[in-house]
């Protein structure tokens, strides 16, 4: 029995970092409970509880002090939107039990431009919400930590980039191990945000008025429509709360039995938690400004800049406590792995339109680990590329967001209906409804947010959709041509003749094992030898004769001292010559056993494959021997 060779370097490495393969017969085993599911799925919905309201003061502030207490009236109609589209989602689950995203839905109802349509918003949503994850994760730690900020150039961008890559690497150890990873963190994160929201309405309720501000009402007919598209403006930038919330419909196959009912356990919880943190959030954010005289709505570009968590904390508990550090600390971290939501979906759906032809089909291909690795490679690529462009800015990616996600929900939405309408199946007029009020809404709130955004970036992702979408075809189309010149044809080309060329650097036992390859090789056989030495060639030569059996030695010489050229011009000397003929070039490739002996051997082989990979009738076959 052979004895197999021991496995590389970068083999054992890659076993160390990522564990041991799973194999298909334990997929089942690696599905998602409710409880590893919601962080999963939901860390993207959940994380928004951090930066939405401040989104709303931002755009508030601008009109007025004054009109920061319409906060708590817009933040009361996102509340509503995310439990109406939740439930949307819940009929998409049900009509969808082995996976209904936006793409498959709009695919299905609509027809495939819909379907990349939405496919095209998700993919482009997915990155963004990556970035935007992650940068106001950071912005969270730079919060707490201001003389970071201060004292380290690109702070945000360098810790941006190390964050992406630690989500990355930790999904591609796999979806259940990730699962167990991210939960701590965002089930602490749900915790402490209801602790610190909770003690923080007490205080409210409890304490004097302090602050020096008091609302007045803004909205009205004597606001104007200035005030009115300013409210707009708001309503748009705290619609970021529902990124994510699609997500749980993408993933259904990876919960467990019954897929269905898991998927819409997780789907409601998350709303539900989602729904309470955001009224907290903006009841507190209501009262704060009159209780808490260090109130501040500052850009985050400020070196005075503090999140409004870090503000609702530091009035609820001061900021040397320990509750202080421990909701900024888990903030940060459901910030950054709320880009696991989008590591969760991204590589699913890539997979998916790749399987129908509409991007490189490697992307469809599952690792060892039971994920689609190549899916979250690209993924981490992309988002880490969007964090250089903008310096990891936040204020700089939030225009962008949503509104690739509204468009999906839309097109989801709308096939919905469409679903219910054609089939009819029983109860399929109150579910019409239900995704019918869905599909309004998301269309009228993707209007508001093209309109009120498109001054501050949203027209790039407008411009970006169609482009993926030609992107999409284009694939679509190659792949298609490919198919149609490999399809099979009665009679193969027949080639008449057979030339095989074994290349000679020297004598050896490695080169006179594939000389017996060679003559084997039905055709004419040829040895041919670069020369870069003239004094060496009457010793190869004798040698040759020693041991060539009787096969010609062809030289080359070389005035450029190139080793490949002279190969490639003789290459093309024959084919000229015959230009039927099949041409295979033999090389000897040495085989080091230890990893950096491959420092000391020269890849010919990979070199000539390269070389002559446009050739049409030629072969590069390289024999191997192994040194010990």
């Amino acid at each position: 029995m052979v004895e197999a060779p021991p496995p590389s370097v970068l083999f054992k490495l890659r076993r160390a970092l990522l564990g041991a393969p799973i194999p298909s017969s334990h997929a089942e085993h690696e599905r998602l409970s409710p409880l590893l599911g919601l962080p999963v799925f939901s860390s993207d919905a959940l994380s928004s509880v951090a930066y939405a309201t401040e989104a709303i003061l931002s755009v508030l502030i601008l009109a007025s002090v004054a009109a920061l207490g319409d906060q708590i009236w817009i933040s009361l109609a996102i509340v509503l939107l995310i439990v109406m589209i939740a439930f949307s989602y819940r009929q998409t689950i049900q009509a969808y039990p082995s996976g209904g995203g936006s793409y498959i839905v709009a695919s299905d109802n609509l027809g495939p431009k819909f379907g990349l349509v939405a496919g095209a918003a998700l993919l482009i949503d997915y990155i963004l919400t990556v970035s935007v994850s992650v940068a106001a994760g950071v912005d969270s730690i730079l919060s707490a930590m201001p003389e970071l900020k201060r004292s380290i150039p690109y702070a945000a961008v360098a810790l941006s980039l190390g964050f992406i890559f630690i989500v990355a690497f930790a999904n591609l150890r796999g979806l259940r191990e990730s699962g167990r990873l991210f939960a701590l963190p965002t089930y602490g994160f749900v915790v402490s945000m209801f602790v610190v929201i909770g003690y923080g309405a007490y205080r409210v309720a409890t304490g004097p008025v302090g602050g020096p501000w008091v609302y007045a009402p803004s909205l009205g007919r004597e606001a104007g429509y200035g005030m009115v598209f300013l409210s707009l403006r708001a309503f748009a930038a705290g619609c970021t709360a529902l990124t994510g919330i699609e997500a749980v419909s993408n993933g259904v196959p990876a919960f467990k039995a019954p897929e269905s009912k898991n998927a819409s356990t997780t789907l409601l919880m998350m709303a539900a938690v989602l729904s309470l943190l955001f009224l907290g959030m903006g009841y507190v954010a209501l009262k704060l400004p009159t209780h808490y005289p260090d109130f501040r709505i500052v850009d985050s570009t400020s070196p005075t800049y503090r999140t409004l968590i870090a503000q609702i904390a530091a009035f609820g508990f001061g900021e040397h406590h320990f509750m202080y550090f421990t909701v900024l600390g888990f903030t940060a971290a459901i910030l950054i792995l709320a880009a696991n939501t989008a590591f969760a979906d991204f590589p699913r759906l890539a997979s998916l339109l790749a399987r129908d032809g509409f991007m490189p089909r490697y992307l469809a291909r599952q690792g060892d680990k039971l994920v689609f690795h190549n899916g979250i490679m690209l993924l981490g690529v992309a988002a880490a590329l969007l964090i250089v462009i903008f310096g990891g800015k936040l204020d700089a990616l939030l225009p962008l967001y949503a509104i690739g996600v509204f468009t999906a929900f839309s097109l989801s939405q709308a096939g919905m209906v469409m679903h219910w309408r054609r089939l009819r199946e029983p109860g399929w007029v109150r579910s019409m409804v239900i995704n019918s009020i869905g599909a309004g809404l998301c269309v009228i709130v993707l209007l508001i947010i093209a309109i009120t955004k498109f001054a501050e970036g949203a027209w790039l992702v407008l411009v970006l959709i169609p482009i993926v979408c030609s992107m999409f075809w284009a694939i679509k189309k190659r792949y298609e041509s490919i198919g149609r010149q490999l399809m099979a044809v009665p009679a193969p080309e027949i080639h008449p003749e057979h030339v095989a060329l074994l290349l000679v650097p020297r004598v050896h036992r490695g080169v006179l094992n594939a000389l017996e390859y060679a003559v084997k090789l039905q055709g004419e056989v040829q040895a041919v030898h670069v020369t870069l030495n003239e004094r060496t060639l009457p010793e190869l030569q004798r040698q040759w004769d020693r041991f060539g059996q009787g096969v010609p030695l062809v030289v080359l010489p070389s005035p450029y001292r190139s080793l490949i050229q002279p190969v490639l011009d003789y290459v093309d000397l024959i084919r000229s010559e015959s230009p039927r003929a099949l041409v295979t070039v033999v090389v000897a490739e040495a085989v080091p056993i230890k990893w950096y002996h491959r420092l000391l051997v020269e890849n010919v082989a990979q070199q000539l494959k390269q070389a002559l990979a446009r050739r049409s009738n030629v072969v590069v076959a390289n024999t191997r021997y192994f040194l010990q």
